[in-house]
């Protein structure tokens, strides 16, 4: 596998074991790990994930966003450790105090403990959705933010937008993982998505690892839309990303 497809989590978004078993079979060795969020959890549960990702399959980052009171935040990063995960998400929202409980809880399972990152701003958000929540400040500034109080916390590192990944980088330094969603090759429409940046662009601000879902999912050949991004993100970096 080159090192530009290693950095690339395709997000598998389905309720659907079967159908999510085939993606992630299909794509196997084109990216770096699989992404199964709260609408495949819910309706599958860990045994879902298990039969998706298995015992020996790919890294699995598992995005469910916990934002509770600690207690229970620490309880389901518990919950989950058995599935063995090399990621996981909290908002960062929930403050210092559960941020702290979950990094502290994931830190219990030793070697394999998965890597907490708490989510700053979701990129479906833009200023007006902020202003419309009673956050009057622009998105960059509350992105940064979070990331800060993310680190403070003991948090591994942050999901944030491309637009913000420079910025949080600046502020968060060099080891501070960011996980970037929000990523369309150049081919690609942008669905939903308000703040969004090729994946050559995403790792030249300072990406460590790309969330890409339906340019990939959609695709009669998921395995073949993965290469063709890991050669668009190689054509632009010389194959050094």
């Amino acid at each position: 596998m080159t090192a530009p497809a290693s950095r690339i989590y395709c997000s598998v978004d389905t309720t659907e074991i079967e159908s999510a078993r085939r993606i992630a079979g299909q794509v196997a060795g084109a990216v770096g790990g699989i992404k199964l969020g709260l609408e495949f959890f819910i309706a599958q549960g860990p045994a879902g994930v298990r039969a998706v990702v298995g015992e020996d399959g790919p890294p699995l980052f598992l995005d469910l966003k916990l934002h509770d009171i600690p207690n229970t935040v620490a309880g389901g990063v518990r919950a989950a450790l058995p599935l063995k995960p090399a990621f996981m998400t909290i908002h960062s929202a929930g403050g210092p105090a559960m941020m702290r409980a979950a990094a502290e809880t994931a830190a219990t399972a030793g070697a394999d403990r998965p890597k907490i990152l708490a989510v700053t701003v979701l990129t479906s958000l833009d200023e007006g959705d902020l202003d419309a929540v009673g956050q009057s400040v622009p998105v960059a500034e509350q992105v940064v933010r979070l990331a800060k109080l993310a680190k403070a916390s003991g948090v591994d590192g942050v999901v944030c937008s491309p637009a913000e990944v420079a910025l949080v980088r600046a502020a968060c330094g060099p080891d501070f993982i960011l996980m970037v969603p929000g990523i369309r090759p150049a081919w690609a429409a942008t669905n939903d998505q308000k703040r969004f940046m090729t994946p050559a662009e995403a790792l030249a601000a300072g990406a460590d690892h790309l969330v890409i879902g339906r340019p990939i999912t959609a695709d009669a050949d998921p395995a073949a839309a993965a290469r063709r991004i890991v050669a668009e993100i190689e054509a632009s970096s010389g194959g050094t990303a």
